[in-house]
């Protein structure tokens, strides 16, 4: 558990509400993300999670609320704005979302191409190679997904996120489907990324284990709302019984699937 150094605020959702048909997921959420921290959200499947995290680059539409992205809100913004500040935003997708049919390289050189057009091919291929050095894997380079372990495949996807020198990381379930030991390795490069590119972001876990490492400050949801912010020892150490009953409920399942 890290302290954060600053109190200004890179994103701020307030009063954020999404629904699907009859179902609302989120109910007036309000929180916000510091400058240089890693903010975890914990809550269990179905309380708005990757949800909110999606309603923040617009992959979802909000039904309402306010989603203020670095002095920008984004539910207001047209798509020449909304590009513009996605580009500042690192998104690391649960399932890696690596294209299959590239190699690693090209996987790398795709987004690079997109939205730093002023490099020159040989400034190209020198920040994929530091890309790749910064999560272990230089010698993955000319490999296909398929190639590749699952740790290696996730280790891939966060190269190719922070190729384009994001401000800001947002991480869907980051350590999902991973053994112990990759898990750890991940969470590692998390606070690699942040100390290295001084990103501010937004961890979406189960894994209590992660969060330990990772997070400068907790916020759990339910029912689409704040249920409870602070430090992680404080969620250790609380009385309250949803959060104690989740916390070994999340470290239960930890034990029989990894």
């Amino acid at each position: 558990m890290k302290e954060s150094t600053t109190t200004e605020n890179i994103i701020e959702v307030r009063n954020l509400s999404k629904g699907f048909g009859d179902m609302k997921v989120l109910d007036d959420l309000s929180f916000e993300l510091r400058k240089g921290e890693n903010l975890v959200i914990l809550g269990k499947s179905g309380t708005g999670k990757s949800v909110t995290i999606k309603c923040i680059v617009r992959l979802l539409d909000a039904d309402s609320g306010v989603i203020d992205v670095l002095g920008n809100d984004v539910n207001q913004m047209n798509t020449k704005a909304l590009n513009e500040i996605r580009q500042k935003i690192g998104f690391l997708f649960q399932s890696g979302a690596l294209y299959d049919s590239m190699t690693v390289r090209q996987n790398l050189e795709f987004p690079l191409r997109r939205i730093k057009k002023e490099l020159s091919d040989a400034e190209i291929d020198a920040k994929v190679k530091e890309a790749l050095e910064n999560v272990g894997l230089p010698d993955a380079i000319d490999k296909m997904p398929s190639e590749l372990s699952g740790g290696m495949r996730k280790r891939i996807s966060l190269a190719r996120t922070i190729i384009v020198d994001p401000e800001i990381m947002l991480y869907d379930e980051p350590t999902t489907g991973l053994d112990p030991v990759t898990s750890h390795e991940i969470s590692i490069l998390i606070n690699d990324i942040q100390k290295k590119y001084k990103t501010s972001s937004i961890i979406i876990t189960h894994d209590i284990e992660c969060a330990k490492m990772v997070a400068n400050r907790v916020i759990m949801l339910k029912e689409g709302k704040v249920y409870k912010e602070g430090k992680i020892s404080e969620f250790e150490t609380t009385d309250d019984e949803l959060i104690s009953a989740y916390f070994q409920s999340q470290n239960i399942r930890n034990l029989t699937t990894n």
